[in-house]
Formats: structure tokens, sequence, C-alpha cells
């Protein structure tokens, strides 16, 4: 192991930066060899369900999964998003799980087998920079190489599924102001359920869409409408004016007989003034002070139901500490199987939300779906379902 505490990690990033993509594996455990004194080196990346995390041995093929509801080390590491050290039967060697994730989207878990590190939790923290870094690099990697969303996979996507992947701005995100998780399902065949979000310095905005219909239909429509909102977004156009142009855009090619209905909101991160504009069946929920309640607005016409809809945008106000929590149709209209069902609804919801205050956004997001399926009975969803969860801290003032 090298001596040069911390010195070593400029170097390594830099060798990360220099691999090519397809060798981002081999370089991380020729890197950790060489400045750890590691002696085996596993990425596991999370399939799209988040219900197993795939150690990638030779891409696109991976070896046996780790399932997530093991509650192993390497699980643990991934949702409390934070390093593990195991404690192995070999004397004097130790596994690090170390969290892969780029700001707040979680990628995997880099495992990594070494002698106990004489530098202890610097030497681990160290070891999670580098991790970090590695998850910037298989980010970049994914523009030019599928293997990563190769070896991701527990079974094929249908068409419709990779549309959708393809177009989230991913499953996480974090700063200073708050930090976001969301999640679909069935994460293997999604059809119409969607979300998007955008930052800047000073302002956060969030949608979700239910795109009508399903499979490869739904996939297009969605395709259409995350696409205008953003044309319209960046045009620096208002969040009225955002709505109306997506809704001219779908109209236009569908004249009114397909349709999606959205949740456009918008944040802004001084205030935490907020504006929502529902269009459509997604709703929003809060918790704050242990307390659920739903954010209600006025209900418009979904986005290309009508030709030429004007929209109105609704204030709200968030707080330091406030939980928000995006469900589409799909989780709070969803039925279970059987004679005599009955809607998920606004009881399980709050519910679900309010057990799952102290976990994180990503848990939070997943648990509500999981809770979904819990309620038809470990069937596999019949309709698309979206979740996204805010947690909004705001922004704090530096004293004078």
């Amino acid at each position: 192991m090298s001596d040069h505490s911390g010195v070593w990690l400029g170097a390594a990033e830099r060798a990360l930066r220099a691999a090519p993509p397809t060798a981002l594996p081999a370089a991380a455990e020729e890197l950790l060899i060489r400045y750890m004194g590691a002696r085996a080196v596993t990425l596991l990346l999370a399939d799209y369900s988040l219900t197993a995390l795939q150690p990638v041995t030779r891409l696109p093929h991976t070896g046996e999964a780790v399932l997530v509801r093991d509650g192993l080390p390497a699980t643990r590491a991934f949702a409390a998003g934070a390093p593990v050290v195991e404690v192995v039967d070999e004397p004097g060697l130790v596994v690090v799980h170390l969290p892969v994730t780029v700001r707040g989207d979680r990628i995997g878990v880099l495992s990594v087998r070494l002698p106990e590190p004489g530098q202890g939790a610097s030497a681990v923290l160290e070891m999670a920079d580098f991790a970090t870094a590695l998850g910037h690099e298989l980010v970049v990697a994914d523009r030019n190489t599928d293997l990563y969303l190769q070896g991701r996979r527990r079974r094929r996507l249908t068409l419709a599924a990779e549309m959708q992947w393809q177009l989230l701005p991913g499953r996480g995100f974090e700063v200073a102001e708050y930090t976001l998780g969301g999640h679909l399902e069935p994460a293997y065949a999604i059809g119409g359920d969607n979300f998007d979000w955008s930052a800047t310095d000073d302002t956060l905005n969030i949608t979700v869409t239910d795109g009508q219909g399903h499979g490869i239909d739904a996939a297009l429509l969605t395709n259409l409408t995350i696409n205008a909102l953003r044309n319209a977004r960046r045009a620096e156009i208002s969040l009225e004016d955002q709505a109306c142009l997506a809704d001219q855009a779908v109209y236009a090619e569908y004249g009114g007989k397909r349709y999606a209905p959205s949740l456009l909101l918008h944040f802004d991160l001084e205030t935490g003034r907020a504006h929502g504009i529902d269009a459509g069946s997604p709703q929003l929920f809060r918790l704050r002070d242990d307390i659920v309640e739903r954010v209600e607005f006025q209900p418009e016409a979904p986005l290309g139901m009508f030709e030429e809809t004007d929209y109105h945008q609704q204030p709200f106000q968030v707080l330091p500490g406030d939980r928000l929590v995006v469900v589409s149709s799909g989780v709070h209209g969803s039925s279970a199987q059987g004679a005599g069902s009955h809607a998920f609804g606004e009881h399980a919801l709050r519910e679900t939300i309010a057990a799952t205050r102290t976990a994180s956004p990503h848990e939070t997001a997943r648990a509500v779906v999981d809770g979904l399926v819990q309620h038809r009975h470990g069937a596999e969803l019949s309709q698309d379902a979206a979740v996204v969860c805010l947690d909004w801290r705001g922004r704090t003032r530096a004293l004078p």
C-alpha cells in the first residue's frame, strides 16, 4: 500500500480519465492494486429496477446479482450512500464497499478487498473519492459505449422502456439546497410515465408526465411532451408559456386524440416560493412536521387535449425540512387484482410517505412503488408508475 496518503488520488483520477471508455473497471482495479494494495476489485452496477447490484466481469456479461433485499454490506453502502467496511474471514483483510455516485445519482458500488488500511478512516474516504471519480467517468463513457448500459440489465428492456430511460435526466441529483430521487416501474417495460428536472443557480424545475396509453405509443407521446417542455424551458420563458407551447406541440401532432397529463413545478432557491401547474393526473404530497398532506392546485386540461389552452400557475411555499413527493396516476389510481379491488389511494400513500420520513429521497421513491407492488399482492404493475421525491433544505444566507 502506498505510504503517500492522499497523493495517489490525483494521479489515479488522471489515469481514469485517460483510460478507454470500455476499460474503466480494469483501470480501476489496476490503480487500486498499485496504490492501495488491493487484492480484488469488483464494480457492481445498479439494475434498472434498483432491486439488484450487477457485478461487472467481462462486459457486457455480469456475475451473479447481489439482491438489495438481502441487506448485504454492498447493498447497505448503496442504500446509505456511504462506505461500509466488511470484516472477512481472512485475518488482516477487509472489503470496503464504496458507493459510486454522480452528484447524488446512484450508479452502483465499488467493492475493494485489501489489507486493513493503516490510515483507517482517511484511507476509506480517499477510496470513496476515487469511486466518485469512477462514477463520473462511467457517465461520460455512456456517450460512447453501450457496455455499462448492458451491464445493468437483468433482462432485455422493451423498446418503449429503452426510450423512456434514455429520456431521464438521471435518477437522483443533490446540491446544497435540495436532494432529488426518482423511480419508474415496471422498470423493464415502462411505457408512458416519466419525470424530468433541470436546475439553475437560483431555480429548480420538475415535471412529472403521465403519457396516455401503453407501450411504444405512450413512449412516443411522452418523448414529444418532454422535449417540447425542454425546448420551451430553454427559451427562458415562463412556466405558463412552457405549458402552453408543449400543449400546442402535442395537439398539433395528435389533434386531441392523445394527450399527456403533467404536473409542472418551479422553485426559487432563495425564497422557497414555488409555483405549480396541474395539467392532468400527477399528484403532489408534502411531509411537514410529521404531517402528510396533499398540495392541491386548480386542475387544468392535460397537455394536448385542446387547441391553444391557457395555463395558469398557482403559488405555494416550501420550507426547510419539507419533503415533497410527486406520483403519477399509476400510483395514486392503481387498483389491486381480483374482485372487489380498491385503489392504492391517498391513504396508503400518506402512510408510506410518513413511514419513510427518515429514509433518503431515493429510498422513499422506491418504497412508494414497493408499497404499490405489495398492494397488488406482488404482481407486476399493469400500469406505469413514476415517483419523484424532493427533500428541501433551502438556501442558507451567510451571516454578515
